[in-house]
């Protein structure tokens, strides 16, 4: 089976600090980024959109691509490769709280604690890309 699913990092500036949102489900205690399939239709921008809205109650606007990740899992007996496509996204409104079933947890975390304790490194390195993306928007307004 090949599954394709999207995603993003996002983020806010609070007091100057930069956070990311992530999840979590309380046991096992994974640490990720949101993400999810695509719906009929959809396209990746779209589904990284909605799952972001849905899996951490965030409603977020794309800033640029950060690319994918790639593996194999087994579920239901089956074999599955999945690419999972994410995105820079910065939150514009909503609130952690409003996060659907699928997780216990969405918390806020600062750069280092966030990519100290995720659990998938494919993740930790999706979020060094979004460290240099965020490194270059802002080089970009600043000489706007």
């Amino acid at each position: 089976m090949r599954d394709v699913s999207a995603g993003g990092v996002v983020y806010i500036y609070n007091n100057g600090q930069l956070k990311v949102a992530r999840m979590s489900k309380l046991s096992p205690r994974r640490w990720g980024l949101p993400k999810g399939g695509l719906r009929r239709g959809e396209t990746l921008e779209q589904a990284a959109v909605r799952e972001v809205t849905e899996e951490t109650g965030l409603q977020a606007r794309l800033v640029c691509a950060l690319g994918e990740i790639e593996y194999w899992f087994r579920w239901a007996g089956r074999r599955h490769f999945k690419t999972v496509h994410f995105y820079l996204m910065e939150a514009i409104d909503g609130d952690v709280s409003q996060h659907d079933h699928e997780y216990d947890v969405v918390e806020w975390f600062s750069l280092e604690d966030a990519h100290r304790d995720m659990t998938y490194p494919s993740e930790a390195g999706i979020l060094d890309r979004a460290v240099a993306a965020l490194g270059r928007e802002r080089g970009r307004s600043a000489s706007a």
